[in-house]
């Protein structure tokens, strides 16, 4: 168990140590019997019911959750000892344990979800929170327990108005998402979207997959081609952009005029999928 620093009240004190045993009990009974399954079992099986009781823990810890004020003195979060020491451990301390990243889950969310209205500070650090423990809990073997986290993320990063952060968190959503899918060809199916544009929030990543469509139509059409590479070149380009004429393609066989055809309907389909992610990136549609 990693050493936590000293809460700031007895009552404070009191509530992270029922969030504690509420977070061993959900982690070493529910989550260790999820886990130890078999890889090929458990890849086939879902979260949702772990969640369901995740969210059965955090509200009956929320029911009990009872601050003598209705304010919080400073924009330092209640539970900010629990989440120091599983997301900034002490040197020489050990990596966290997917019980003591439950530990910070729950925490997070009885404070997202408590009766203590948070500062625009505090939902950021909250929300700094939430999007620190993404990326441990999918190492931990829980990519939804990471989507929660990562929406919830998201969501404050929104209220805060920082698309970056938001984008930021919206791509590592959508990557918890596909590896908390149960259905094995539809994760490996969502590595295309992943790869070609980052799921819409990298949309620059598809000038790299223009110029190799480029440069595969090149190759292919210059083998078929009597003309000059350098002119094929051109027309390469051109009817990326431009379907070619008849005229056009004279000099080139079937199989070759086939090829100009099918780069057109390419380049008209990534062209419009590029456009389209850069205008909503850009005014945030």
């Amino acid at each position: 168990m990693l050493e936590k620093s000293s809460p700031s009240s007895e009552f404070v004190a009191a509530m992270g140590m029922r969030i504690e045993r509420h977070a061993a009990v959900y982690a070493e009974q529910d989550v260790h019997t999820f886990l130890q399954q078999p890889h090929r079992i458990r890849r086939h099986a879902t979260e949702q019911p772990l969640l369901d009781l995740f969210t059965h823990h955090v509200e009956a810890v929320v029911a009990t959750y009872d601050p003598p004020g209705i304010r919080r003195a400073g924009d330092s979060l209640v539970f900010e000892h629990i989440y120091t020491a599983v997301l900034r451990p002490a040197a020489g301390q050990p990596a966290p344990r997917a019980t003591d990243l439950l530990t910070a889950l729950l925490a997070a969310e009885v404070e997202f979800r408590g009766p203590l209205r948070l500062s625009r500070t505090q939902n950021r650090q909250l929300a700094e929170t939430y999007e620190r423990l993404g990326k441990p809990l999918v190492t931990a073997g829980l990519p939804a327990h990471a989507a929660l986290a990562l929406r919830r993320a998201s969501g404050l990063y929104r209220m805060d108005e920082d698309t970056d952060a938001e984008d930021r968190c919206g791509l590592a959503l959508a990557r918890a998402r596909r590896l908390a899918q149960p259905v094995a060809w539809k994760r490996v199916g969502g590595l295309f979207p992943d790869l070609v544009c980052g799921y819409g929030y990298r949309p620059f990543r598809m000038l790299a997959v223009m110029a190799v469509q480029l440069i595969i139509f090149s190759v292919a059409i210059a083998l078929l081609s009597h003309e000059a590479v350098a002119t094929t070149i051109y027309k390469v380009m051109v009817s990326y952009l431009n379907p070619l004429g008849p005229g056009d393609t004279e000099g080139l066989d079937k199989g070759g005029r086939v090829l100009f055809v099918l780069e057109s309907i390419l380049g008209t389909v990534t062209l419009s999928v590029f456009f389209a992610l850069l205008v909503r990136r850009w005014f945030r549609l």
